[in-house]
């Protein structure tokens, strides 16, 4: 009886092996191989976290939305941009080098921070440089945004566009005028040589803290005012902790959105491709919408009688430029001849 039941288990086992043949079914134990190695990550989703610091109904808030939104559909999902608002993956003070260290993949910091490292990016912080949203673009799309954009040369960093924020105001708990009412108060910056210079040739101290700790200095005291665009200052409501706004244009303010080269090299040509379409037509939407916002914000701080609100005049306009103009003999060299050159190229055009 055992010799049979033997010869009845070998006989099926048979019968299912000669099966599985027929069939083509494979019995081995070993992950089958892809014909092109290379083809073998296209199928995995990439996750890419984009972190940064302020509230996503502001200009760059909005755009980074709209960029994940746009990176989704042209990778049909395979692409995730992870969005971290309000600093709360990482702040000013420490994106930068998370982003160098492979802690996160995607940064949008300001001009202003990062001039320190790439001395270039200097021009984009003299006050009165640039007369108007449009003749940033036209910087940033012509010779000028290329040196720029050369300048960043960290080894695993890549800059992929510059968004708009708009231009900035000033404000305080006291009127801002004229230089003179500027003498011995004490100012919020960020991180930028040539902003703290800028205060210091208005007679004014100034003090670097970052954007997530700005509402708090202000209403500590610890700073009398503060400079920022009208969407940044009703968004953050420091309204509340600032009586007086000079609207006075002085200074742009944009984001140098920058990813990880580690990241980068790991894409596909593909997916390298739909990202920079998506940043094109992000940058280009958020050119026209930054504006519009801003607009926005000062007229809902106007109607409701959020701050004393002051349009600078031309008298005043004129003082400032003249307070602040030693700055450009101060930093051409630090910015460099051929960068300053393609600036007063632009802007010595036509109005």
């Amino acid at each position: 009886m055992k010799s049979l039941r033997w010869l009845i288990v070998f006989l099926i086992s048979g019968l299912v092996l000669s099966i599985g043949v027929g069939f083509g079914f494979s019995f081995t134990m070993q992950k089958p191989k892809y014909e092109d190695e290379e083809q073998a990550g296209l199928n995995q989703k990439v996750i890419i976290r984009f972190s940064h610091v302020v509230a996503e109904s502001t200009p760059k808030g909005l755009a980074v939305a709209r960029f994940a939104e746009l990176v989704r559909q042209k990778t049909n999902g395979m692409v995730e941009i992870r969005v971290y608002p309000n600093a709360t993956l990482y702040n000013d003070a420490t994106e930068f080098d998370a982003l160098q260290q492979d802690q996160v993949e995607m940064i949008a910091p300001a001009t202003s921070k990062l001039s320190a490292r790439y001395p270039a990016w200097m021009v984009m912080d003299l006050p009165y440089a640039f007369r108007d949203e449009r003749m940033v673009g036209e910087a940033m799309d012509g010779p000028l945004g290329k040196l720029l954009f050369q300048a960043i040369n960290d080894p695993n960093v890549k800059g992929l566009a510059l968004w708009d924020n708009g231009f900035k105001q000033m404000t305080s708990n006291e009127p801002l005028r004229n230089p003179d009412d500027f003498k011995g108060k004490t100012f919020r910056i960020m991180a930028s040589p040539v902003l703290r210079s800028q205060f210091a040739a208005l007679g004014a101290q100034a003090e670097s803290y970052g954007f997530d700790d700005l509402y708090r200095q202000l209403e500590m005291g610890s700073v009398e005012g503060e400079e920022n665009t009208l969407s940044n200052i009703y968004s953050k409501r420091l309204y509340q902790v600032q009586k007086h706004m000079d609207v006075s244009n002085h200074g742009y303010l944009g984001y140098i959105v920058l990813i990880n080269k580690t990241t980068w090299n790991r894409l596909s040509e593909k997916q390298r491709q739909a990202i920079q379409e998506a940043m094109a037509e992000t940058t280009a939407w958020v050119r026209h919408y930054a504006h519009d916002i801003n607009n926005r914000a000062l007229t809902e701080m106007k109607d409701r009688h959020l701050m004393t609100i002051h349009m600078q005049t031309d008298a005043e306009k004129k003082a400032w430029k003249k307070a602040v103009s030693p700055l450009y003999d101060q930093y051409k060299d630090i910015i460099g001849e051929q960068v300053l050159a393609e600036w007063q190229k632009l802007n010595s055009r036509p109005q």
